[in-house]
């Protein structure tokens, strides 16, 4: 563990995976002065991907914000791997949810709270955050939630 940060993660019991090599013509974070762009991430846990389907048929919206915690873990792995040390991080600026859901879904916020509140519970006040979630026809490999970030570091 390098600091704080990391020593709250494993207070909440998180531990970060590796991050997972993009599957397209992508790099998962470019960095220009002091902002990272997070690629989306989508939910890949220890047996691959989860949380294949809609939100709002196969899933609900308490299901569809746990596929979006499980995001912000892999937001925070992909961090990690970019600037070594997650105290490094100043705040997270922006985050962008996308949500797979049937056409008459409206629960938007809800569903993204779930990656949201992760983050504010890892990072505090610097964790709060702009932000935009949408319902979308589909995503890749079919998975419920895709969350892209923008923070700003050291």
């Amino acid at each position: 563990m390098s600091g704080t940060i990391e020593a709250r993660l494993a207070e909440l019991g998180v531990t970060l995976p590796v991050p997972v090599a993009p599957q397209a013509n992508y790099v998962p974070v470019v960095r220009t002065g002091n902002l990272l762009f997070i690629a989306g991430q989508i939910p890949i846990g220890p047996n691959g991907i989860e949380y294949v389907g809609k939100v709002g048929a196969e899933f609900s919206v308490e299901e569809g914000a746990a596929c979006a915690r499980l995001c912000a873990i892999n937001i925070l792995a992909q961090t990690k791997a970019a600037i070594g040390d997650l105290d490094k991080v100043v705040r997270v600026v922006k985050l962008t949810g996308m949500i797979n859901s049937t056409p008459d879904f409206i629960q938007q916020s809800q569903v993204v709270n779930g990656c949201s509140d992760f983050i504010v519970e890892v990072f505090g006040d610097k964790g709060r955050h702009a932000r935009t979630s949408v319902s979308v026809a589909s995503l890749p490999f079919g998975v419920a939630v895709e969350v892209e970030a923008v923070i700003e570091v050291e």
